[in-house]
């Protein structure tokens, strides 16, 4: 063994890298399953996960939380040739940054491109997506000139993030590519167009560059509204790439499939058909996703080539602290203990939270820890946010990728595709919302040869404890459906008016549109916002000036509601709509934006602001409401054996009847708050179905409260529906009734949270058995007695979780399920 004196260096992965620092490691430690580093004073040590795993089991906080390992193979790598070889200088560019042949899946979607289809490539984390789009898109700029290629992603920091990866290919482009007459070679031009573009780069970009990287929100309000502007780019514009793809669902993913109609609408009036090229996430209908959201039928490319380092996926359950069983230790305390231990080994990793609060009280705890154990490590660990300036996190992440750092609290800025180098280790803070989600966040880790570890922490709430009993449903099963409805409605009465302002709009934009083109035209024309002219057989826009700038495409009401900073001159934050501002900017209400904590001290309805100043308080709030719902009319219906179930539209009215104020850290109660405020009614979709009346006597010949039992079952429905439709169970609501005024039966509802619904009910009305059996095993097999969070609580409930009877939960869902 050779001697290496005392020095630290942190080597990761590969046996190459390990060879460019200390050359005679690499003999030595040639393995594919081990953690490799250089300890302190020269101790060289190779910590694999199953060893780690094993040494968590001998800490003081190890209380059985391990409940499931899962191995996951790797995979091998497969290469594929183009039909037509790359030009010569991107050959050699890709080649000058490690990339010597392509993957199956990459050299598939540039044939598919270059054949002129539109194509959606659906692989998994770090597989190379990002050169699907830009080697087709750069060859066809050298080719031609005028090519003209817009690139969205959901968030500016990302946008910015792949800008640095084409300067650096381009960089390598240039490279490769030999001067002319003394000139030096053209190459195509691009940049950044958002919010914080100087109006002179703005001028210049929109003259002269050939790629425009941008979001779909400037796309919404900056181009599309000006579109004369822009008249030479949308006349040449070849390409429309969307990443990140999977990320636009429910009432995002709505409105930006009206704005990417919008675009293709305009493209047509220039005489143009871009080809769509969209990248995602593996979720379980890429193909549909994509032709809902663009209106494009895509190729689909899914054969991933990418090679899959071997993974150990632990799921990690805080134990019980009272003897009933119904209450957990805190997973932030679980996770703390993770991460400050991971760091004494120098495990590289991130862990994932979703609120900026909570990533620092992680941090927080792992420093103190840390400051009585390993005092010189307390300083190589960080927090990580999206709302850091570039250069800030530019800083974090470099330090992270060269080992400076050993591991970095964060919470979703750095699930999207920002490189971080290869990682050891990833720990999620409970279940990210969806598989995809959780399956980025993992992918974090790993991203070479070695084995990595990923460890989920388990909430406090029936999904996280339905995967930490039945790690089967997490590993084995189907990813979830990304849903959107282009054709909502209330949504599609945004943007009408956006596109009539555009250009007038006729009868054949109903193809365009879809099947709610008609009833929102019919409503605009009643408002006078627009008009027909037969003779034209046009109808005009005749509202307020640039209606654009009044629809926000991250929320579904009409009227928004403006969140400003009082300690900021009312600087503006963000706007929601008006629906989700009773609920979640009430007065008292913990906002989080960007991670910062803010309190709530004013909600104007009339003026359509809420006031917000920002708060370092320990504590989050959940909203208690109450719901009516009416059915207007049933769409589809199913005969199951003991009842029928429905979906279809109704009217709800929510009210918001007060708040509770939860402790971050320990998850305690810390009290409830009345509220007064005003009812709201909005139509929408929903799943119900009924249960036989009979059932309320043989429940109450036991002793147990039928109400309860139906109460229990709509709880845990709604907290089990994200299994299987890509949302947040905040996103849905509920209702049961043992005697609906509609039906005169007794009724569960389960109905989207947004005006017009976005296709989550619709989701669980076709797959209603499963869910009753999924929430079925979540009921039962919670070690409870009566009852918890980890089962039929639910944080939002309005009633304060009364009545609630597990028992005759149990039965009700038994007999429904009875064949």
């Amino acid at each position: 063994m050779p001697a290496y004196g005392n020095f630290s260096v942190r080597l990761v992965y590969s046996s190459s890298h390990c060879a460019l620092i200390v050359p005679d490691l690499a003999k030595y430690y040639k393995q594919e399953n081990c953690f490799v580093f250089l300890r302190r004073h020269g101790k060289i040590s190779l910590v694999n996960p199953t060893d780690f795993l094993k040494h968590l089991k001998e800490q003081s906080f190890y209380q059985n939380q391990l409940v499931h390992v899962e191995r996951l193979g790797g995979r091998m790598v497969r290469y594929e040739s183009l039909e037509r070889p790359l030009l010569r200088p991107l050959v050699e560019a890709i080649q000058a940054g490690g990339t010597t042949r392509l993957y199956r899946h990459q050299a598939q979607a540039i044939d598919a491109i270059r054949a002129g289809h539109n194509v959606v490539v659906a692989t998994g984390t770090a597989s190379g997506k990002t050169l699907c789009y830009n080697l087709p898109v750069l060859e066809a700029a050298l080719l031609n000139s005028n090519t003209r290629a817009l690139y969205l992603f959901p968030t500016k920091a990302l946008a910015q993030d792949q800008l640095r990866a084409l300067t650096e290919l381009t960089q390598r482009l240039k490279a490769a590519m030999p001067a002319r007459n003394g000139m030096p070679p053209w190459l195509p031009r691009f940049g950044s167009y958002d919010g914080d573009t100087s109006p002179n780069s703005r001028t210049r970009l929109r003259r002269e560059a050939n790629i425009i990287l941008t979001n779909p929100d400037m796309l919404h309000v900056g181009i599309l509204p000006n579109h004369n502007l822009w008249a030479q780019f949308l006349k040449n514009l070849k390409f429309v790439v969307v990443d990140e793809a999977h990320i636009y669902r429910g009432v995002f993913g709505s409105h930006v499939a009206a704005v990417l109609r919008r675009l293709t609408r305009l493209c047509q009036l220039y005489g143009n058909q871009p080809r769509f090229i969209c990248c995602s996430a593996t979720i379980a209908n890429p193909g549909d996703h994509i032709e809902r959201l663009t209106g494009q039928r895509p190729l689909v490319v899914d054969d991933d080539g990418s090679p899959q380092a071997p993974k150990q996926f632990a799921l990690w359950n805080p134990p019980f602290i009272d003897p009933k069983k119904t209450a957990r230790r805190s997973p932030n305390g679980e996770a703390a203990n993770l991460f400050a231990e991971m760091t004494r080994q120098e495990i590289r990793n991130i862990t994932f939270t979703k609120a900026r609060v909570v990533a620092e009280l992680i941090l927080s705890y792992a420093r103190q820890a840390l400051d009585r154990t390993d005092p010189d490590l307390k300083e190589r660990i960080a927090s990580y946010r999206a709302g850091y300036l570039p250069e800030q996190r530019r800083e974090i992440e470099q330090a992270l990728f060269q080992g400076q750092l050993i591991g970095v609290t964060a919470t979703s800025a750095l699930e999207l595709g920002v490189d971080v180098g290869g990682l050891d280790a990833t720990v999620s803070v409970g279940y990210p919302g969806t598989v995809a989600s959780l399956w980025q966040q993992a992918g974090r880790a790993g991203r070479s040869n070695s084995s990595s570890l990923a460890i989920m922490v388990g909430l406090d709430n029936p999904l996280d404890q339905y995967f930490m009993r039945h790690p089967d449903q997490l590993f084995g099963r189907p990813h979830e459906h990304a849903l959107i409805d282009p054709g909502n409605v209330y949504i599609l009465e945004q943007h009408l008016p956006c596109a009539a302002h555009e250009q007038p709009l006729t009868p054949a934009d109903e193809s365009l549109f879809g099947r709610g083109f008609v009833e929102a035209m019919v409503k605009l024309e009643e408002q006078g916002i627009v008009t027909y002219e037969s003779e034209h057989d046009k109808w005009y826009y005749r509202g307020r000036p640039y209606p654009a700038q009044h629809v926000s495409i991250r929320s579904v009401g009409s009227k928004p509601i403006v969140l400003v900073d009082s300690s900021r001159k009312m600087k503006r934050l963000e706007e929601m709509d008006e629906v989700s501002a009773f609920s979640r900017v009430h007065p008292g209400a913990v906002y989080m934006h960007q991670g910062d904590s803010y309190m709530v001290t004013e909600l104007d309805l009339i003026k359509g602001q809420a006031t917000l100043t920002p708060a370092r308080v320990d504590y989050y709030t959940q909203p208690h409401e109450r719901s009516e719902v009416n059915i207007v009319r049933s769409l589809k219906h199913r005969q199951m054996k003991l009842c029928t179930a429905f979906w279809g539209a109704v009217r709800v009215t929510q009210q918001v009847v007060g708040y509770r104020r939860v402790r971050q850290f320990s998850e305690a109660d810390l009290g409830e708050t009345p509220l007064e405020m005003p009812a709201n009614t909005f139509e929408t979709r929903a799943l119900w179905w009924d249960v036989p009346i009979e059932w309320l006597k043989h429940l109450g010949a036991r002793g147990w409260d039928f109400l309860g039992g139906l109460h229990a079952v709509e709880h845990a429905a709604i907290g089990l529906l994200p299994l299987f439709a890509m949302c947040d169970r905040w996103d849905i609501g509920g209702l049961s009734t043992p005697m609906h005024p509609d039906t005169e039966r007794p009724q569960i509802f389960i109905y989207d949270g947004y005006p017009g619904g976005v296709g989550i009910s619709e989701q669980g009305f076709a797959l209603l058995t499963d869910l009753w059996e999924a929430t079925l095993a979540t009921i039962k097999e919670c070690p409870c007695e009566e009852g918890c969070p980890s089962c039929i609580y639910s944080p939002k409930c309005g009633n304060n979780n009364e009545p609630l009877d597990k028992r005759a939960a149990i039965w009700i869902l038994e007999s429904l399920l009875r064949t």
